[in-house]
């Protein structure tokens, strides 16, 4: 399984702050966008289609090609500002 986490705005354009997936045919975090952007236009825009998208895996940033494997944290967080 995948634990995956949505945070900030993207916790409420996707309704949604976790979920768990097999981890099947995600044999990479751009395979995982590709099926999530999926279900509809919110996640395409908020994922797939977001330049500014920020990748975390296991807590180490990662970026699309990063491979995925049983049991890994994904985290998907728009860009961090600071002031």
């Amino acid at each position: 399984m995948l634990d995956i986490f949505y945070f900030a705005s993207f916790r409420e354009a996707l309704g949604q702050s976790q979920e768990q997936l097999p981890l099947a045919s995600y044999k990479t975090v751009a395979c995982l966008l590709d099926d999530l952007s999926k279900r509809g236009d919110a996640w395409q825009l908020a994922l797939s289609a977001n330049p500014n998208l920020q990748i975390a895996v296991n807590q180490t940033i990662a970026d699309r090609s990063t491979r995925l494997n049983a049991g890994d944290e994904i985290a998907f967080f728009p860009p961090v500002t600071g002031g």
